[in-house]
């Protein structure tokens, strides 16, 4: 018996002693660093079959389902998508956030939350099925990413919420959307952090609802910290009432303004780090919704810019999904299950550009583990966009679906995004502003 309680004992220390290493901060290579933001520079991805040019439909998407999200393969097998296939191309993130990354990537360890942070990619080294917490550095990783740089504005920025077994269109919203780094600022002045910022937040996101009439007005406001434990205040102001008042925390899982789309949506996922149980489940190349907006083909009819601008244009079952180039791209595969009992969901399937680190696809599943809804978010290059975008090293969102395949229902996103700091000062995102924004 002794013997075997030395034995269990040695287990023990060896694999606290290997929990301790696979945490601990040490300096990242130049290896590892090009295969963190220059995935492509051996060569592109292939796959069997996958030619550029050539849509993929339910015909014959059982011969390439190993690269195609579970959301998504259900989509095309019932008939809802299809995915016209691209060549993939590269896309470099900006060289101050790369460098900030190979500095600082030394600091930062994980503890009961993230520490020694200061900017750039928190955890730059491939994750690994050895590592119990590579999951939850990939998390780490997407939260502190370039989703819209230091600060931008999607303006106009259209909901549409559409019955799929009609078509009909029930509802458009249109609103503008606006996002704030506070801290760990990369591009933008002041960097690294806007002072003063007393209350420490990380994030700010303020959105405002401009039609229809009975909603105009409406205005939220999320202001993310930086400490990850303490939860995220959120306020909304219903310009009816013309009152503010704080969301509760099981808020931010309702149906946000009657759409597809949760508050902990947004951006593929906009909850603390601490709100779920992250597991990584592999690495694999997969099919995303990547592609150079200037030259896609069909835009959006209805919606136009007197710029100039063209809205990118919707297809498939009820004008659902966006009409755009897919391709070929590397991905971390990301499970996410909330903390929380009572959350609506059992879990979140995300996949992550492994260059890029933000979550074009996801699929949502219910309380039973069935799939629930399905979420694309497309990504244009910067450099085939606005002007004010090119040269920014900003992937931008630029097109969007949520798709509910229980209910029938979707909520078609089309997005107008500039890189443009001038539109999105502090006092924003204060909720001073929202008693004001009448």
């Amino acid at each position: 018996m002794k013997i075997k309680a030395n034995t269990r004992t040695l287990k023990i220390v060896a694999a606290c002693a290997a929990a301790f290493l696979a945490q601990a901060a040490h300096a990242v290579t130049d290896a590892e660093l090009d295969e963190a933001f220059f995935p492509y520079k051996k060569g592109f991805p292939t796959f069997p079959g996958l030619k550029t040019g050539m849509v993929i439909n339910k015909s014959n998407v059982d011969q390439f389902k190993d690269i195609i999200s579970p959301g998504h393969f259900k989509l095309i097998k019932d008939g809802w998508m299809e995915i016209p296939v691209a060549a993939t191309f590269d896309m470099p993130l900006p060289k101050p956030y790369i460098e900030a990354t190979k500095q600082y990537a030394d600091k930062v360890k994980l503890g009961t939350t993230i520490e020694g942070f200061v900017a750039g990619r928190p955890f730059p080294q491939q994750p690994s099925a050895s590592d119990p917490r590579a999951g939850e550095k990939l998390a780490w990783n997407f939260k502190y990413g370039l989703n819209w740089g230091d600060g931008a504005i999607i303006y106009p920025f259209y909901w549409r919420y559409i019955n799929a077994n009609t078509g009909a269109i029930e509802r458009t919203l249109k609103f503008e959307f606006h996002f704030l780094n506070f801290m760990h600022r990369i591009v933008n002045d002041p960097k690294p952090n806007i002072t003063p910022n007393p209350s420490q937040l990380y994030r700010g996101t303020y959105v405002k609802v401009n039609e229809p009439l009975d909603l105009k007005n409406t205005q939220l406001l999320i202001q993310a910290y930086e400490n990850d434990l303490k939860r995220s205040d959120a306020y909304l102001y219903l310009g009816f009432q013309r009152r503010v008042r704080r969301l509760a925390t099981g808020q931010t899982t309702d149906s946000f303004l009657g759409s597809d789309l949760m508050i902990e949506d947004f951006e593929g996922y906009n909850g603390r780090v601490s709100d779920y149980k992250w597991k990584f489940i592999e690495t694999k190349n997969a099919l995303m919704p990547y592609y150079k907006h200037n030259e896609m083909k069909k835009f959006h009819p209805d919606f136009k810019e007197a710029d100039g601008y063209r809205f990118i244009g919707f297809t498939g079952k009820a004008n659902c999904t966006p009409d755009i180039t897919w391709q070929l791209r590397k991905v971390h595969v990301l499970e996410g299950r909330p903390v929380d009992a009572g959350h609506p969901i059992s879990k979140r399937l995300i996949y992550l550009d492994a260059q890029i680190m933000t979550p074009s696809m996801s699929t949502i599943y219910d309380r039973k583990g069935e799939i629930w809804k399905s979420f694309q978010i497309g990504k244009a290059h910067p450099d085939f966009h606005l002007s004010i975008n090119k040269d920014s090293g900003i992937p931008l969102d630029d097109s969007a679906s949520m798709i509910d395949l229980q209910s029938n229902h979707c909520t078609a996103i089309t997005i107008r995004g500039e890189i443009d700091p001038a539109k999105n000062p502090a006092t924003l995102f204060q909720v001073q502003n929202l008693r004001g924004g009448d």
